[in-house]
């Protein structure tokens, strides 16, 4: 036991508690949950570890951490030693850990509550009374309002928080059907998606951590049909390098048996057989119906089985429900009642890779190209990837060309940036794209029209399933274990009533809705589609799907003419400037906002190198071209620092009145909060600065207030996971080897949280919490 305390008064306590026995071992952490310490680490180690401090051979470990107060802390390791190389015991008292309760009152309920006996004795050097028990490893824990009183006398009358054991009694296991959690079964489904090893992972480690037992079913549902060695208990160290890997660990199948009633009731015997009385299924809608389906059978086959004699009355009876859990691997991102799915953003970074690949070759040559992406029913990948590398048109199936001439007004717009100086045409059709007849567009015609009216130099490229492939990015793998930690909860937590959840996400935040309800939203836009509905399956997308698509069409290509633009009083001489260090997404902020200026009329203008450009006047008008391939640049092409101006407010005032600017965009991070808060400030003695001044947020450390996500932090996560892939590799070669990795983020942990997550750290350290 240690503790430590500053000069500043807080102190901090670490103390390290053995048990010789898993039901020990168990009992100690549930114990201490009870109390309000939160589970920060849990692992079990292959074989057994050494560490500095303890004799004993650690087999398993947990960390718990509890801040009863501002300035005090402590954290608890409870330890799982190897029984034959186990130390010699401590003293009959063990040690005594005293934590500070302000509310005694409330901790004796809450003992009681949970069965721990207890009791209570007056303080002489306090007001009120103390509270004192002991945990399941035998040592004396004393509640009193005073943080680490460790100089408090013993209380000889405490009595045990469990009834203890003979000596020579044989050790208790847990039962073998998880009497109060659940043997939880995991398959994969449908296509393969990115994500899916992450989310399994997640499930397997929530379990195991939870006191569930998870299994693994191999090929979908062809191996829950056919059981045997396809159904397995999974340990923690099974799913150990699952973050990195692309498509499916434990393989998927298409299986037609399971169509079948039979083949679902063979599936309900090896569940049953098997003990696992919950399901969690990670696939497309298709697979989550069936597993809806199984559910809803499932007294149907249990009282068949019993009846045929297949399984006994005693597991007819225990196994009277199952629960049901569902979590969307699907590149398309075509599940309703959630903002993502697991895969889309690796599939859609693919895409990018690939077009990125595509457009050097295709300047070089001024071809045109006409790729085509995944997506029958839903236009996510296409317009996303329209959206990202800068494409000029764009065929998704929920908004088909609005007039039936489409050719001739695809033909106008492309030869419309070409005259205007762009040196390549790039177009991008989901394989689901249709006409308002229906009628399939395909990117081989595409190529065909221009070809024959244009006389491009034009390519196609069918992407297929290069979509599926590669190691998934970190949001993917972020996404698979929140979801997947997520539906272990939703397991747990869950009645016979309960109707079948879906994992999804919403808002930038994990949700549970009702599965069924979800998958008929999704059926619903296919069926809207081939009603020729599209009003309707928009509707049916979410809103920023439609966001998404009125944005693009306006940003995509020049229009002149265009109607969106407003009267002259009406029009203002916009400036966009960069603040504060580079991060992703910076200059494509500023494509889209330059183009949109000049879609409504407005004039943008560029100011290069941060505030000091705009003091020294470095202001230029930019135009639709300008800023053509800017989707792709990393940094800011516009230039950035981090000085302020508040030293020279009268020299920005001055140019901000020269160049008759009239609206400010600030793109950048703290500083660019800093900068423009300086402006807004000095509004009485500048009048320059009563002007619109907005800021869009852009750091890497995503640090700053006001949003979730910061341009820029989805990069720099996804260069780090990468590198810790990359890391890995070598440090896997050497068991000895240990990598510490330092990650950007002063005052902010957020990089080194989701990145530890995505990237599978062993530890995390953050400012946050010291």
């Amino acid at each position: 036991m240690s503790s430590s305390s500053g000069d500043s008064g807080v102190a901090f306590s670490h103390i390290a508690l053995v048990a010789k026995r898993a039901a020990e071992f168990d009992a100690a952490v549930e114990f201490y949950s009870s109390l309000g310490l939160s589970t920060v680490r849990a692992a079990a180690h292959d074989g057994p570890q050494r560490d500095i401090g303890h004799a004993g051979r650690i087999v398993r470990e947990t960390w718990l951490h509890l801040f009863a107060r501002e300035e005090c802390g402590i954290t608890l390791q409870i330890i799982l030693v190897d029984g034959e190389a186990a130390p010699p015991s401590n003293a009959p008292d063990g040690v005594r850990i005293c934590l500070a309760a302000p509310d005694i009152k409330c901790v004796g309920e809450v003992l009681k509550a949970n069965g721990y006996e207890c009791t209570v004795h007056p303080d002489p050097t306090l007001p009120v009374d103390r509270i004192a028990t002991r945990d399941p490893l035998g040592n004396e824990v004393l509640f009193t309002p005073v943080s680490h009183s460790f100089a408090i006398p013993s209380s000889p009358e405490v009595k045990p928080a469990r009834q203890e054991r003979d000596a020579g009694a044989p050790e208790p296991e847990l039962p073998a059907d998880g009497a109060h959690k659940k043997n939880i079964g995991i398959l994969t489904s449908g296509g393969d998606a990115q994500g899916m090893n992450p989310c399994v992972r997640a499930v397997v480690r929530m379990a195991i951590a939870r006191r569930c037992r998870p299994f693994l079913i191999c090929e979908g549902y062809q191996g829950l049909v056919d059981g045997g060695d396809k159904i397995k208990e999974a340990k923690w160290s099974d799913v150990s390098g699952f973050l990195a890997r692309g498509g499916t660990m434990i393989g998927t199948a298409r299986c037609s048996s399971f169509r079948e009633i039979e083949g679902r009731r063979a599936s309900v015997q090896n569940l049953i057989k098997n003990g696992i009385d919950a399901l969690v299924v990670i696939g497309g809608d298709g697979s989550l119906t069936g597993a809806d389906r199984l559910r809803a059978e499932w007294s149907e086959h249990v009282a068949a089985l019993e009846k045929d004699g297949r399984i006994s009355a005693a597991e007819a009876d225990r196994y009277r429900t199952l629960m049901i859990v569902g979590m969307v691997g699907s590149i398309d991102n075509d599940l309703a009642s959630t903002d993502m799915t697991i895969g889309a953003c690796s599939a859609l970074q693919r895409i990018c890779e690939s077009v990125d690949a595509i457009l050097s070759t295709a300047i070089s040559h001024q071809r045109a190209f006409v790729v085509e992406v995944m997506g029958r029913h839903c236009g996510w990948l296409a317009l996303n990837a329209a959206i990202s590398t800068g494409a000029d048109y764009l065929f998704i199936p929920e908004s088909p060309p609005s007039k039936d001439d489409w050719e001739t007004s695809m033909c106008k717009t492309l030869k419309a940036s070409r005259d205007a100086g762009k040196r390549t045409s790039l177009v991008i059709v989901a394989e689901g794209a249709i006409d308002r007849n229906l009628k399939p567009i395909k990117a081989e015609y595409i190529r065909d029209i221009l070809s024959t009216r244009l006389g491009y130099d034009t390519r196609v490229t069918i992407l297929g399933h290069v979509q599926r492939g590669g190691a998934p990015a970190h949001f993917d793998r972020l996404l698979g274990t929140m979801q997947g930690a997520e539906a272990v909860e939703a397991i747990l937590r869950a009645t016979p009533d309960t109707p079948s959840p879906v994992i999804g996400m919403l808002e930038n935040k994990i949700t549970t809705q009702p599965l069924k309800e979800a998958i008929e939203l999704t059926g619903q836009v296919a069926q809207a589609i081939a009603d020729k509905d599209f009003e309707r399956a928009m509707n049916l997308r979410s809103q920023s799907f439609s966001r998404q698509l009125a944005a693009y069409k306006e940003i995509a290509n020049s229009n002149p003419d265009g109607k969106m633009k407003l009267p002259g009083a009406k029009r203002l001489r916009i400036a966009i400037l960069h603040a504060g260090a580079p991060a992703g997404g910076m200059n494509t902020a500023t494509r889209s906002a330059v183009r949109l200026c000049l879609s409504r009329g407005h004039t943008p203008l560029g100011v290069y190198n941060g505030f000091p450009g705009l003091m020294r006047g470095e202001v230029t008008e930019l135009d639709w071209l300008s800023v053509d391939g800017w989707t792709i640049a990393g940094g800011s092409r516009l230039g950035t620092n981090r000085d302020q101006p508040t030293a020279q407010l009268g020299a920005a005032a001055y140019q901000l009145q020269k160049h008759d600017i009239q609206a400010l965009m600030v793109v950048g991070g703290f500083e660019a909060y800093t900068a423009s808060l300086a402006l807004a400030r000095s509004r009485g003695q500048y009048p320059a600065f009563n002007i619109p001044i907005v800021v869009i947020p852009a750091t890497v450390s995503n640090n700053v207030p006001g949003t979730d996500h910061s341009l820029g932090s989805d990069t720099a996560s996804n260069v780090i996971v990468h590198s810790i892939d990359m890391i890995k590799q070598s440090a896997s070669s050497n068991r000895r080897r240990v990598f510490v990795i330092e990650v950007q983020g002063g005052n902010c942990g957020y990089l080194a949280v989701t990145a530890g997550l995505s990237g599978g750290s062993t530890t995390v350290y953050t400012p946050e919490e010291g």
